[in-house]
């Protein structure tokens, strides 16, 4: 396997469009790095780009410490699974897999024993003789990266592989995509949109936005430690809360005042914002649902509560998600299931001023986490 690296690459396209703009990321041997981010924000490019399968505006892209830019997609020994599978519907499960293989001129014996390895490692050996019309949309996957196994190749692609499959089967082949990750000891480069796929597969993602890295980092420091105001609200599910506040810094206290609602910040967190000299600002405010609290006990001791009328109401068996309004700010608490609350309540909710998070208006920097 092999380490990969992007130097300043860019895509930009006849017509001027910039998809891709200054990318800069070194892979190392083994990594799983995941490209996330909305629709049209350059990570299926950017992959194209590593596969050959796009040219490279600018920059340069090395496997191995060998410039790959000119080199034609077949020589660059990378293999690509595709969100569509891409089988051959003429051919058998066994056929399939050993097409590359037989393109590339390799002896018969080595091609079959290398197509019944990939076969014992995914599970396919009793569907060999099958035609991917047989199988199911998790087999055909399977086939899929068996395909791309048998040519061990150095780097793996793969542009969004289970974004076909139903839920339930999504989270079955998450858990064998990061399985087949440990047992290969494979680089790997992954794209997808949903977030979740990213943050219990990777061991680095890459937030993209417009074609920018927004941060590159482990799953959990994006979510506890986001670079701005985008990855905030992008890494989670449900998603941060946001709301504008105006800090007063008095001496050493900082308070964050939003409509009739305050929050002294803990001293950590209001030094940064003295060191800024946020004084009289607006900033933004944000907190994830799961530091909203309706329980009695923490609504007693928190150094913020806020009233609010709850809009919404959703049971997810070991939690519950609260919607209410907050200054005009449209807001989310995931709380225990136990909770009396229901919709159209009035209720106290705690806000934890330890897991707030704090972001400069204009910039939409990160002030403190």
């Amino acid at each position: 396997m092999s380490s990969l690296s992007c130097k300043n690459i860019c895509k930009v396209y006849p017509n001027g469009f910039e998809a891709v703009k200054n990318f800069n990321l070194e892979v190392e041997d083994k990594e799983f790095i995941i490209f996330v981010g909305p629709s049209g924000c350059g990570k299926s490019t950017t992959l194209r780009m590593i596969a050959g399968l796009e040219e490279i505006s600018s920059g340069d892209l090395f496997i191995d410490g060998k410039r790959e830019n000119d080199v034609e997609p077949k020589d660059r020994d990378i293999a690509m699974v595709f969100q569509n599978y891409a089988l051959y519907p003429h051919m058998t499960v066994y056929q399939n897999m050993a097409f590359g293989l037989k393109m590339r001129k390799v002896p018969k014996d080595v091609i079959d024993q290398k197509v019944r390895e990939a076969a014992k490692i995914l599970d396919l050996e009793k569907l060999l003789d099958r035609k991917p019309k047989a199988l199911s949309g998790g087999q055909r996957q399977r086939v899929a990266m068996g395909r791309a196994i048998v040519r061990n190749p150095k780097v793996f692609l793969m542009d969004e592989p289970l974004s076909n499959l139903d839920a339930k089967l999504r989270v079955q082949m998450r858990s064998e995509i990061s399985a087949l990750h440990q047992k290969l000891g494979a680089t790997i480069i992954y794209v997808t949109h949903d977030q979740t796929e990213a943050m219990t597969l990777g061991t680095r993602i890459v937030v993209l936005k417009d074609g920018i890295i927004q941060q590159v980092d482990s799953p959990q420091r994006l979510y506890a430690q986001p670079d701005n105001l985008f990855v905030a609200g992008f890494i989670g599910s449900p998603q941060m809360n946001f709301v504008d506040a105006v800090c007063k810094i008095q001496g050493s206290d900082v308070t964050l005042t939003f409509d009739k609602f305050s929050v002294k910040l803990p001293q950590a967190k209001a030094q940064k914002l003295i060191d800024g000299n946020y004084d009289g600002k607006t900033v933004v405010l944000g907190i994830r649902p799961e530091n909203i609290s309706d329980d009695k006990d923490d609504v007693a001791k928190t150094a913020c509560k806020v009233t609010a009328e709850v809009t919404g109401y959703e049971l997810l068996g070991a939690e519950v998600l609260l919607y209410f309004s907050v200054a005009g700010a449209k807001m989310t608490a995931s709380v225990n299931s136990n909770t009396t609350a229901r919709y159209g309540d009035v209720i106290d909710l705690a806000f934890d001023a330890e897991a707030m998070h704090v972001f400069d208006k204009e910039t939409e920097l990160t002030i403190t986490n």
